[in-house]
């Protein structure tokens, strides 16, 4: 059975064009409209990436270990989640915008990208067992991953409440979901925000919030359609995609992933103690002074999202009860 990717199945859906270059079967020029406003996304196996340049300073403060082997093993999400990590229109090429920054870190530290598409537990097993050097697949800093894990940060947290198109519905905080149907993907800091959120509303005597979990980001999406859930509470890059791809969809209230107190942050993870830490920050600094990273988040469409530091284990999202 043939596996046909997210992307492009929400570009067909939308009626998109996908663009293709010459030759019998070629897609490696797909391209799709993220919305009228939004860049053309290339879809294809043949990205035509940013690349980044061996910077010594940077590659010395990898550990001789992986340094010696010469590549960078990085897990990146195996669930279709367009425009941070998916497969292309071949369906077995990963593109993105994780894999657009981790292939500028590789680069920078003098090292070869391997990527590794896990599930979002399996990443923190392939970090823990040593399978992993890094991860790069929408990981926000949290106090309670800082224990055992240290970050890198990249691009800022935006999540976002996806509802279906013309709702009527704006969502500033926990009033605003009391009582309606909001699916979540389960282990994530959307999901800290709305049992929080639900909290809040029983305390204040309001309904408590029917939480919902799906497998699959199409299951959500078909949910949304047919008026089985109100609303979907994701992270702002795949919602802006989606919205603006499928025209079926709107973006009814926009939170940092670091929830009211503080701005959250996105962040290449390793192992605690690992030593990478301190390269993956200067790597991306590099990267962001020299203007490719910029040119990276221009190309999927999240220039909002961006950084001017990268920070090693700033303020994380914080613990449960806290």
């Amino acid at each position: 059975m043939i596996r046909r990717t997210l992307a492009a199945a929400l570009a067909l859906a939308a009626g998109s064009a996908l663009l293709t270059g010459c030759g019998a079967g070629d897609a490696a020029s797909a391209e799709v409209a993220a919305g009228n406003h939004g860049p053309k996304l290339n879809i294809g196996p043949e990205q035509h990436r940013v690349r980044g340049t061996k910077d010594p300073r940077s590659a010395a403060l990898v550990p001789a270990r992986v340094r010696e082997s010469g590549a960078l093993r990085i897990g990146v999400g195996a669930e279709s989640s367009p425009p941070l990590s998916f497969y292309a229109t071949d369906d077995k090429t990963l593109v993105g915008v994780e894999e657009d920054v981790a292939t500028l870190v590789a680069d920078t530290l003098g090292l070869a990208p391997r990527f590794e598409p896990l599930s979002w537990e399996n990443l923190f097993v392939g970090l823990d067992s040593g399978k992993l050097d890094a991860v790069f697949a929408n990981v926000t800093v949290t106090e309670e991953r800082k224990d055992k894990y240290d970050f890198a940060t990249y691009r800022l947290d935006q999540l976002a409440m996806e509802a279906k198109k013309g709702s009527g519905w704006k969502v500033r905080g926990a009033a605003d979901v009391a009582g309606r149907t909001v699916a979540v993907s389960s282990g994530t800091n959307q999901e800290k925000i709305l049992l929080d959120w639900s909290k809040a509303d029983e305390a204040a005597g309001r309904k408590p919030v029917d939480i919902k979990y799906f497998q699959k980001a199409s299951d959500v999406y078909l949910a949304l359609q047919s008026g089985r859930i109100d609303g979907y509470f994701g992270p702002h890059p795949t919602a802006a995609y989606h919205v603006g791809v499928a025209g079926q969809s709107e973006i009814v209230g926009t939170f940092s992933g670091g929830g009211a107190r503080l701005k959250g942050e996105i962040a290449a993870t390793t192992r605690k103690g690992s030593g990478l830490a301190a390269a993956y920050a200067a790597a991306l600094q590099k990267v962001i002074d020299d203007g490719r990273y910029a040119k990276v988040l221009a190309r999927w469409g999240l220039s909002g999202e961006a950084v001017r530091t990268s920070r090693i284990n700033p303020p994380g999202l914080p613990r449960t009860g806290d």
